[in-house]
């Protein structure tokens, strides 16, 4: 028999709803706010029906098992390692799948800055399923809500509670946009930042790596916003900061430390990247 809840082992936290609606009205708060999270295990028969949505945001991770949801006329799969999304307002159901029913920690959310975090993790109403690559930390976090929440609702929990949200939301937002280990992209990325002492040629990664440079090119403007040469220079400005402020080293000899030849192309470089010659970096204020 289909059931919304009740599971072995089960948590189930609700914020009252005068208390939310404060939350909502308060700083930090206002942007983001959890008003319902749980844990069910191995949630057999588990069936939600919502003909006219919800007044917030679900996230459901899923830890292990399967499960599906329906979103109009589409029924999307659940797999382990995955999370579904589904926008406020939207009608949908979801459930458990047959024979390994899934286990979710899920939550919901109101804010006003939620919708734009739901975009920056690539979800829509066609699209509500998205790979969870840290499922132990995504778990950890939504653990760290509900437990927070089973203590109190105060504003000071909320506030907690809500900064735990933010971190789950933008590291499943990140992981749709950082390459898996073994990729061409991660491969790329670690290659360029063991090799910070001269330039590497895109053709030349590309063919390392085993895709075209026009791929190549696409995958690190889609990761980081600009290109191949564009990121290996941020990785040796990283570098030649560092050793500005922990050595005694000459800017000549930083300069040939990230593959600079000639100390003034280096300046010219590293004023470019900083606003600031190396020399007027290294003598700032800091700390």
């Amino acid at each position: 028999m289909p059931i919304q809840e009740g599971f072995r082992n089960q948590r189930l936290v609700v914020v009252p709803r005068p208390a939310v609606a404060e939350a909502l009205e308060r700083p930090v708060t206002r942007r983001l706010v959890v008003t319902d999270a749980g844990y069910y295990p191995e949630a057999r028969d588990h069936l939600m029906r919502r003909p006219r949505g919800a007044p917030e945001t679900i996230v459901i991770v899923c830890a292990s098992g399967n499960g599906w949801i329906r979103i109009g006329d589409s029924v999307h799969r659940v797999a382990p390692r995955s999370a579904a999304v589904i926008p406020r307002s939207v009608p949908h159901s979801y459930g458990a799948g047959d024979g390994q029913p899934w286990t979710i920690w899920w939550c919901h959310l109101r804010g006003t800055d939620v919708a734009e975090l739901a975009g920056s993790m690539g979800v829509s109403p066609a699209k509500p399923i998205v790979a969870v690559r840290g499922i132990e930390r995504a778990v950890a976090l939504l653990d760290e809500i509900v437990s927070g929440l089973e203590r109190d609702q105060s504003p000071a929990r909320l506030v907690a509670a809500a900064g735990a949200a933010w971190k789950l939301l933008t590291q499943i937002s990140v992981d749709q946009v950082f390459p898996a280990p073994g990729d061409p992209l991660q491969r790329a990325m670690t290659y360029l930042a063991d090799r910070l002492d001269g330039s590497v040629p895109v053709p030349d990664l590309a063919r390392l790596v085993g895709v075209s440079p026009s791929h190549l090119t696409a995958l690190f403007r889609k990761a980081t916003g600009g290109g191949v040469l564009a990121h290996h220079t941020a990785l040796r400005m990283s570098r030649a900061r560092q050793l500005l402020d922990t050595s005694n080293a000459t800017i000549a000899e930083i300069a040939r430390e990230v593959g600079y030849d000639d100390p003034l192309y280096f300046s010219r470089q590293f004023r470019r990247h900083h606003a600031m010659s190396p020399r007027d970096y290294r003598a700032r204020d800091s700390g």
